[in-house]
C-alpha cells in the first residue's frame, strides 16, 4: 500500500505538474526537465523523486487535467442546476481538448515510447458524462454521441474560434424532446 504523501511533497508534486502543463504547452515536448523544476520552484532532484522519467511526468501532467475535468462535473451539479451544470462543463470539456491539443507532442513521444496515457480516459470520460445526462433527464443519448459531438467542437474552435455558441446548439438539442 502507498503511504500518501507528506503535505509539503504533496504541495511540490502539484507545483511540478503545473509547471510542467505550462511548459509543455508553451515550450514543447523537448523542454529542459531542469526548466520544469525551476519553474515549480524546487530542485532537480525533487522532480525525479516524484517523476523518475519524462515520460511519467507527462503522464501525471495528462491524468491531473483529466480527473479536474472529471471531477468538475460532480461539483457543478452540486451548485449548479443541471442544464447549467451540463452546459458549464461542457466548456470545461473544450477547454481540456485545448490543453490536450497543446500537450500533444509530449502525450505523442510518450505513445512513441509504448505508454497509453489514454487508457482509462474514454471510461471515465463516459462515466462523467452519463451522470451528466442522467441529471438532466437524457438517458436516451449515448455518451459516445455527446462526447464526439464536444470533441468535433473542440477541433472546430482551435480553427475558427469561441465555442459558446456550437455548445448552445447541443444543450437547445439536449433540451428538445422529440
Amino acid at each position: 500500500m502507498t503511504r500518501p504523501l507528506r503535505a509539503d511533497a504533496q504541495r511540490n508534486r502539484d507545483r511540478l505538474i503545473e509547471a510542467a502543463l505550462t511548459a509543455f504547452t508553451q515550450d514543447g515536448a523537448g523542454v529542459a526537465l531542469e526548466s520544469i523544476a525551476k519553474r515549480a520552484g524546487v530542485g532537480i532532484g525533487t522532480l525525479y523523486r516524484h517523476f523518475p522519467t519524462r515520460e511519467a511526468l507527462v503522464e501525471a501532467v495528462y491524468r491531473n487535467e483529466l480527473t479536474k475535468l472529471c471531477d468538475a462535473a460532480s461539483e457543478l451539479l452540486r451548485t449548479l442546476p443541471p442544464h447549467e451544470a451540463t452546459r458549464a462543463w461542457m466548456d470545461r470539456f473544450v477547454q481540456y481538448m485545448a490543453t490536450k491539443r497543446g500537450l500533444s507532442d509530449a502525450l505523442n513521444a510518450l505513445i512513441a515510447g509504448g505508454c497509453d496515457p489514454y487508457a482509462e480516459s474514454l471510461e471515465r470520460l463516459t462515466q462523467t458524462v452519463t451522470m451528466l445526462l442522467k441529471a438532466i433527464d437524457r438517458t436516451d443519448v449515448t455518451p459516445l454521441d455527446v462526447l464526439t459531438t464536444l470533441g468535433g467542437i473542440a477541433i472546430a474552435t482551435g480553427e475558427v474560434g469561441p465555442s459558446d455558441g456550437m455548445l448552445d446548439l447541443v444543450m437547445n438539442g439536449l433540451r428538445y424532446r422529440a
